[in-house]
């Protein structure tokens, strides 16, 4: 089956627009692209490839003739917009959380697991961000000595909530700088010189609903309901990409260096890590890169089987838009997965 026509959803959004970034540099071999976004934006121009679009109204008839749909929208807008999709038979690739978990839905990360793809029925859900990052990383060590136990910190950048997000952190610096008084709307608290460790809602035993994201995606993605994950999600005031500090431990020991030839070796991930000369991760050198980057790599002190490093990825990217395109490209070369099961 050939992909003629492929959509983009929320193509409008801050997500929606790298995707069509990432669709003009990998000039995929579609024969049709198709623009939609919801009533605020219908109507509206772009330019993709040299040439302007008019974006398309998302509804349950814009999906005829659509082979593969890219989706990045809120949650509540894809559990509507799929089931239009699969009556048109068009494959969704969803970059919310409505679907991830569902037990007929693949979760996919291509470097990771590209096989899963083949038992979709019509979904692809793309994993949460911080999760994304964290399981890249994870699966080199997990493919030569089987992780058992992971403790992760996330430092998630405010455009993890998206332009508003970012929005607010600005407004509230400006007003921290002034010596002015601040009301956050997006945010629990101000972000301005401030770290909040709570992202999502409350959920069960004192976590938030982004951290067991990580605890269930992760499990999902590696196929190892076994796996222990501890996370705590902070939300830090840096405008976009995520950082991650890691402690894994593997059923036998992996060395620093055995790490970093293995992290090297991986698909996706770029090693920075020269402790000595500053050099490793950071947001101002991981900002519209689709890589995971890697660096503090070393032994976890109060563990024999344990290894400490940091990681970081562009949330928007690698996190979202870039992982979505991937999807888009494993589906072009599998007429397996095309077809589904």
């Amino acid at each position: 089956m050939k992909v003629r026509t492929l959509a983009v959803i929320g193509a409008t959004g801050a997500v929606g627009r790298i995707v069509l970034e990432q669709l003009e540099q990998r000039n995929l071999p579609i024969d049709k692209y198709v623009f939609m976004a919801s009533k605020r934006t219908a109507g509206t121009t772009l330019e993709f490839m040299g040439q302007t679009y008019t974006v398309e109204l998302l509804c349950p008839d814009a999906f005829a003739g659509i082979d593969v749909a890219i989706a990045s929208t809120p949650d509540d807008v894809a559990k509507e917009l799929v089931p239009w999709a699969k009556q048109h038979g068009t494959i969704v690739i969803d970059e919310s959380g409505a679907h991830r978990m569902l037990s007929d839905v693949p979760l996919v990360i291509p470097e990771v697991n590209p096989h899963a793809i083949g038992t979709h029925k019509g979904v692809i859900a793309s994993p949460n961000c911080s999760t994304t990052q964290l399981v890249v990383a994870l699966k080199p060590l997990h493919d030569f000595a089987r992780v058992r136990r992971v403790i992760v910190t996330t430092y998630q950048a405010t455009s993890g909530a998206g332009t508003a997000g970012q929005l607010e952190l600005t407004a509230s610096l400006k007003a921290s700088l002034a010596g002015e008084a601040f009301s956050p709307t997006i945010f629990q608290h101000t972000i301005a010189n401030n770290l909040i460790p709570q992202i999502g809602s409350h959920k069960e035993n004192g976590y938030t609903s982004e951290e067991m994201k990580m605890v269930y995606e992760t499990r999902k993605i590696l196929e190892d309901d076994s796996i222990q994950v501890c996370p705590t999600c902070v939300r830090v005031p840096v405008a976009n990409v995520h950082s991650e500090s890691i402690v894994v431990e593997t059923e036998r020991p992996i060395s620093p260096e055995e790490a970093r030839s293995l992290f090297q070796a991986f698909n996706g991930i770029t090693v920075m890590d020269d402790l000595p000369s500053s050099v490793y991760p950071m947001p101002c050198n991981t900002d519209r890169r689709d890589d995971v980057l890697v660096g503090r790599i070393r032994k976890d002190l109060s563990s024999p089987n344990g290894l400490a490093f940091w990681c970081t990825s562009d949330n928007l990217r690698k996190g979202a838009a870039t992982n979505a395109v991937q999807i888009a490209e494993l589906l072009l070369c599998d007429k397996t997965a095309l077809c589904g099961t």
